[in-house]
């Protein structure tokens, strides 16, 4: 068995690496390809000889191209810093239109009762175009593959199928693994200074994925967020996502979500621990789901919708 490394550019998020190595798997003599947009590679296994022109085709055809990315600490494209002030202006907007409805006058207080939950819901809708598309989105696009290849003559209407089973498990699971922790919560009391360390952490989290989504620090692209390597081995997600599709797997995978690592998701989980309840564990983090699913229902029809310029604001915007 030959191997080989090969550079690509251009990837920045998990639906990138499923993109390259679903493309890279359709040529006949490749065996294995294991692709990490950190690194901005692929390894390739293969048998035979290996056509370069080919390889270039499919990796252009997945959307990306050959070479290796320059990262700089500061991005050096002043293209960049133009759709950053356009994203800037939208946020602005979008402000002035928040404040004037009075969403600022929500809180996530120490409450911890009902009224907390439209902010929750607010922040799901947030991660839903952001964070979370990008950790969960080359999972629902990958259930969304392996359904249209087992049924090639499906419907439009047919193909949403994979992301509402998705969608459906994940809510399901945020709710009653929210109401897990909550219930965990409540047999010790976590200290005000402990709590304050673990939410500036949550919230150091929230803001390097922020800063990878502006696309104005190319450094930062190497930090990634995923799971250690025995534990997803464990949990099976990576798994689960190369089987042949079921509606079944679909909502596992989906479930299995709760365990990837969003800043919005482990801010949402502390405050359903912080809370002390299962009931208010369980609709917190189940509201939380359910706002991100607007977003992750859409990935499909935004990935093809939201193209070049549109999609750097867009990105930019949710950074």
């Amino acid at each position: 068995m030959n191997k080989t490394v090969v550079d690509i550019k251009g990837m920045h998020c998990r639906s990138c690496e499923l993109l390259v190595e679903d493309k890279l798997n359709d040529i006949s003599n490749i065996k294995s390809v294991s692709v990490d947009n950190a690194k901005g590679t692929a390894e390739i296994e293969y048998e035979g000889e290996l056509d370069q022109k080919t390889i270039e085709n499919a990796v252009v055809c997945a959307g990306y191209s050959i070479g290796r990315d320059e990262k700089p600490y500061l991005s050096k494209n002043s293209r960049d810093w133009r759709d950053l002030g356009i994203a800037a202006f939208i946020i602005l907007d979008l402000y002035m239109v928040a404040r004037g409805l009075g969403l600022f006058n929500l809180s996530l207080t120490n409450t911890h009762d009902y009224n907390s939950l439209p902010v929750v819901f607010l922040i799901g809708i947030t991660a839903g175009v952001s964070t979370c598309m990008a950790l969960v989105g080359g999972l629902v696009l990958g259930a969304s593959a392996r359904f249209a290849e087992k049924h090639p003559t499906a419907t439009p209407a047919e193909k949403f199928k994979p992301h509402l089973f998705f969608n459906l498990g994940r809510i399901v699971s945020y709710t009653i693994l929210g109401g897990v922790i909550g219930f965990a919560g409540s047999f010790f009391q976590l200290s005000n200074s402990f709590l304050g360390v673990l939410i500036i952490a949550v919230g150091i989290v929230m803001l390097l994925l922020g800063a990878q989504l502006v696309e104005v620090f190319p450094f930062l692209k190497g930090v990634t967020f995923t799971l250690p390597k025995g534990i997803s081995r464990f949990l099976g997600i990576k798994e689960q996502s190369n089987k042949e599709y079921s509606h079944a797997n679909a909502a596992l995978m989906g479930a299995g979500t709760f365990f990837l690592p969003c800043g919005f998701t482990q801010a949402m989980q502390l405050f359903a621990m912080s809370s002390g309840s299962p009931v208010t564990g369980a609709l917190t983090l189940g509201t939380f789901a359910l706002g991100t699913a607007p977003g992750l229902l859409g990935v499909g029809g935004l990935t093809s919708v939201i193209k070049g310029t549109a999609a750097r604001i867009f990105f930019k915007t949710a950074g």
